[in-house]
C-alpha cells in the first residue's frame, strides 16, 4: 500500500486511468492517489509489472470483512444427533430408534449411534458390534457410514452421514 510498494513502475487499473489501465512510474501513481485523497493498493504483486488500484483502503478492508462474514453465515452447519443403545436392545426399541435416525438423516444431520456397555456387559462386545452393523445396514438407503464400529472405553461408536441429494 502507498509507499510500501517497492517497485519502479506499476500497472494502474481502475477509474483514475484513461482506457482502464496504464503502466506508470510508482511516484506518479502515488501522487495520483494522494491527489484524490485515496490509497494506492497492490492488487496482484506477482504480475510484471505489479497491478495496483487507487481505492479507499479502509473501505476496501471493511468490504472484505463483510464478505467473509457473509460467507461464514451461509456455510452449512453440521448437526450431530446421538442415538444410544444397550448391548441387549430389543427389536421394538431398535426399530423405534431406527425411525428417529431416518428422520435425522432426512433433515441433513449426521447420526452417531453408540452402544454403552455398563458394568460387566463389556463382555458382549460382539453383540454391540452386530447391533451397530445391523443399524448401519438398515440405514443404507438414507445414509453413508463414515466410521465403522469402534470401541472407545465403554462405548462402541458408529458415525453415519446423510446421503447427498441430487438437485
Amino acid at each position: 500500500m502507498n509507499h510500501k510498494i517497492r517497485v519502479r513502475e506499476v500497472r494502474l487499473v481502475g477509474d483514475f486511468v484513461e482506457g482502464g489501465n496504464a503502466v506508470l512510474p510508482i511516484e506518479k501513481a502515488i501522487k495520483l492517489a494522494q491527489d484524490n485523497e485515496l490509497d494506492l493498493v497492490e492488487i496482484s504483486p506477482n504480475a510484471d509489472p505489479p497491478v495496483c488500484k487507487i481505492i479507499d483502503y479502509a473501505k476496501f478492508k471493511y468490504e472484505q470483512k463483510k464478505k467473509q462474514k457473509e460467507i461464514k453465515a451461509n456455510a452449512a452447519k453440521v448437526v450431530l444427533k446421538e442415538i444410544r443403545f444397550g448391548p441387549n436392545t430389543d427389536d421394538h426399541d431398535f426399530n423405534f430408534k431406527l425411525k428417529h435416525a431416518i428422520n435425522f438423516l432426512k433433515e441433513g444431520a449426521k447420526v452417531k449411534a453408540y452402544v454403552h456397555f455398563v458394568g460387566r456387559s463389556i463382555v458382549f462386545k460382539e453383540r454391540g458390534e452386530m447391533l451397530l452393523l445391523k443399524f448401519a445396514q438398515e440405514l443404507e438407503d438414507h445414509g453413508v457410514v463414515e466410521q465403522m464400529p469402534k470401541l472407545e472405553g465403554k462405548r462402541m461408536n458408529i458415525f453415519i452421514a446423510p446421503k447427498a441429494h441430487k438437485k
